[in-house]
């Protein structure tokens, strides 16, 4: 029998998960433990005690709930009815803590620090967005130091109430006769379109991560005409061993003539080898086959799980996926070429609500004969910018290497490709890096609430700072990854953290302003007609 812990009256209970990676949760567990340090005593102001509800593991060096059984366990001893705080300043895996969270009774409030350092605000979003599809009330919040005016009403909010409540004025449900007729109609036939000859999204293994909620159900994707082929990766470790040599070269050689700059070393432990970028080249020439072969209109690879040991990173594949320019694929033995003249839609650690947005934007734009390519983005950090004309909240945002070319300044020839962390990515591979270049974007997220499908958009700006600041940021963040510095139309910033209902953000371009209000106005009358509930954030044209 378990000895539950013993709660007093001005107690609050504090539980953190961290990542199954070892590595990863070692790395990070000294911003973990400083900002459990600034929350205790932001809480002591208050008059409340903070208490962990397990420990810090001397055998493995960190304090993080590290797995699913283990989360369980811990909320075995935690009373039902206490206040409850989930505090966060890395990555982590939501389903560690998902099974107590849904089952605890008393008020709920998640944090995380605002830091670009390791991914904690992704990993916040990524549970409020599980939480959310699960139906569990909470309250989040988030702060640099823990003692800014923002964050100490709300916890006295919380305290009081239980409760937090942030603005999210930004927000309104599409009306839909407000489309433009040109856009509505387009839409519409899209949709019709998609729902008569439909839709497979190959999944390469699903739940990566522990992002419950980037998992769709059949149920809610088969209205829109969309379903799941279930594929397995050790199919796609095997189809690689049946690329030949020279195959995975002609890819290479593509690279080199594009210019992308490979930063290229010796030692595979530390440094970016030829040997891991021919085996991502041969991941690549596999995963369009077997998209052909079970004729997929869209792909998501989990790699973080279980491939990860087996293969270097996906990354640099799914970045070649994503561009509208990309090296040939060929069927096996032959000279036909697959999925000829446009981007296979990669949707990055099997994100389906992604893949969902990804498959409507590759339609819609190329409908409209813009360039489709298209890529998620973790919502990694930001913060304001003034100067070179600018004063305006600007976001970080920032993916594993899955951002496509056409994205970037330069193109290919502005892309480097560089070693993946070893914390994450132990047998290496390459990024694909580069800076997003200015422009102006639509942005948006699938997701699921209330047992339906919703989808949120937005229109943004993606601008061009100083050199200087740029590289500040990047080594505020990950330096190996492609970086996006992008304004959100009429949102600031905490309006979109207390809105946002997942880790990751889609973004795509569009030629002009006056275009991307037409491509966003066409996306949402298809989405709308596939049966999603359009919310429109910020300033939209259509609005």
């Amino acid at each position: 029998m378990e000895e539950k812990l013993v709660a007093g009256e001005k107690d609050v209970f504090l539980v953190t998960s961290g990542d199954l990676r070892v590595a990863a949760n070692q790395v990070c567990w000294p911003a973990q433990r400083e900002l459990e340090e600034r929350l205790t005593a932001a809480f002591a102001e208050q008059g409340f005690r903070l208490v962990r509800a397990h420990a810090y593991d001397e055998v493995e060096g960190h304090g993080f709930i590290s797995s699913q059984r283990m989360g369980m366990d811990v909320f075995m001893r935690i009373p039902k009815g206490v206040r409850l705080v989930f505090a966060t300043a890395a990555w982590q895996y939501s389903h560690h803590v998902l099974p107590g969270l849904r089952s605890h009774e008393g008020p709920m409030l998640t944090v995380a620090n605002w830091s670009g350092q390791w991914p904690g605000l992704v990993g916040l979003l990524n549970l409020n967005g599980s939480l959310t599809k699960a139906g569990v009330e909470f309250s989040s919040i988030w702060s640099r130091d823990f003692t800014d005016a923002f964050f100490r009403d709300g916890v006295v909010e919380w305290l009081k109430d239980g409760t937090i409540s942030h603005d999210v004025s930004q927000v309104h449900v599409l009306e839909a006769g407000r489309i433009p007729a040109e856009s509505a109609a387009l839409g519409q036939r899209l949709a019709e379109e998609l729902k008569h000859r439909k839709a497979i999204l190959g999944i390469f293994d699903e739940g990566c991560m522990g992002m419950y909620n980037a998992i769709v159900d059949d149920e809610l994707l088969n209205p829109a005409g969309i379903y799941k082929e279930r594929l397995s990766q050790s199919a796609l470790v095997a189809k690689m061993r049946t690329v030949a040599e020279d195959e995975a070269a002609a890819v290479y050689q593509w690279l080199v003539e594009k210019g992308v700059t490979l930063k290229l070393g010796k030692d595979p432990a530390t440094e970016l080898t030829l040997a891991q970028v021919l085996e991502q080249c041969r991941m690549y020439i596999a995963a369009v086959r077997i998209a052909n072969e079970f004729g997929c209109d869209a792909i998501g690879i989990q790699y973080q799980q279980g491939l990860k040991d087996m293969a270097a990173a996906s990354d640099l594949v799914e970045g070649l996926l994503n561009n509208a320019e990309r090296p040939p694929v060929f069927a096996e033995g032959t000279q036909t070429e697959l999925y000829a003249g446009g981007p296979l839609v990669h949707f990055n650690e099997v994100d389906e609500c992604a893949g969902v947005d990804g498959l409507v934007t590759n339609r819609c734009w190329s409908a409209l004969g813009i360039d489709p390519s298209t890529t998620l983005h973790d919502v990694r950090w930001g913060e304001h910018y003034k100067g070179e004309g600018l004063d305006e909240f600007v976001w970080l945002l920032q993916i594993s290497g899955a951002a496509p070319a056409n994205h970037f300044v330069g193109g290919y020839a502005g892309a480097t490709s560089e070693r993946q962390p070893a914390m994450y990515f132990p047998l290496g591979g390459g990024s694909l890096k580069g800076v997003s270049r200015p422009g102006e974007i639509v942005w948006s997220r699938v997701f699921v609430e209330g047992g339906a499908l919703h989808v949120d958009l937005g229109r943004g700006t993606v601008v061009s700072l100083p050199t200087a600041e740029t590289e500040r940021r990047w080594r505020e963040t990950t330096y190996q990854w492609p970086i996006m510095n992008a304004v959100f139309h009429g949102v600031s910033r905490d309006q979109f953290m207390a809105r946002h209902r997942a880790n990751h953000v889609n973004v795509a371009y569009a030629p002009t302003a006056e275009m991307a209000d037409k491509a966003l106005a066409t996306k949402a009358a298809m989405m709308s007609a596939l049966g999603l509930t359009v919310h429109l954030c910020g300033e939209t044209a259509i609005r």
